[in-house]
């Protein structure tokens, strides 16, 4: 099975709550209905707005994504759900990627179709030039991973490695990071980098992501959007 991320851009002619809207009702519902595996809608709603700073390296910034599992991600199998991503008519970037579940939500479970509670921060960087490719994979999957669950109070971990992008267009990433946040970390830094309370230990957990996080992002490629989070068929 094929996990798919696409990353879509609002037609600036939509109004925002309307495009959130129609991403989860028409689109994600629309993949459900044509068969997809699984379905996963997040989108930069109002629900989302302020959770935690965003970062933007690729402008306009995308506000909203679309995860599909297939059974392949060879261009017969996914164009019809290709076609039906596109469908409000915005920019579309595609990828196929292989998945990693460091941390499943088991903290916040919520019935199929509804809003996952807190918010889910979606990360899209690349690699330094610097290091080599299997190094990159090292530092960040086997280094860094356990050291932001112990820093941040996520109930949610996913890290995908880009395969490929499917279309010439797409911004070039080497790498796609889901994080679920409770919703006492909304606008909280303390609470996000599970230090609710306490200063010291808030400073301290900034500091080791910093130093962990350098080692393996070229910052000038990051682009980071806080979103809600749906998951309208669990993959199976």
């Amino acid at each position: 099975m094929q996990k798919l991320v696409y990353a879509l851009w609002r037609d600036t002619r939509m109004d925002s709550a309307t495009f959130c809207r129609r991403v989860r009702e028409e689109v994600g519902a629309g993949l459900v209905e044509m068969g997809a595996h699984g379905v996963q809608v997040n989108v930069a709603d109002a629900d989302a707005q302020g959770a935690a700073p965003a970062l933007a390296s690729c402008r306009p910034q995308m506000e909203a994504f679309v995860s599909i599992w297939l059974d392949s991600a060879n261009s017969a199998w996914r164009k019809p759900f290709d076609k039906k991503v596109a469908s409000l008519g915005g920019r579309v970037a595609s990828y196929a990627v292989s998945e990693s579940q460091p941390m499943h939500n088991i903290r916040f479970p919520v019935a199929v179709g509804e809003r996952t509670p807190g918010f889910v921060q979606i990360a899209l960087f690349r690699r330094p030039a610097q290091l080599d490719y299997r190094a990159w994979l090292d530092i960040w999957l086997e280094s860094h991973t356990q050291l932001a669950i112990d820093t941040q109070d996520t109930f949610l971990y996913v890290q995908n490695i880009v395969a490929r992008p499917l279309g010439f267009d797409a911004p070039a990433y080497d790498a796609i990071v889901e994080e679920g946040f409770p919703a006492a970390a909304f606008g909280n830094t303390d609470a996000f980098f599970d230090a609710a309370g306490d200063a010291e230990k808030s400073a301290r957990n900034q500091q080791l992501m910093r130093e962990s996080c350098v080692r393996f992002i070229d910052y000038r490629t990051l682009d980071v959007v806080q979103t809600s989070q749906y998951v309208l068929k669990a993959r199976v």
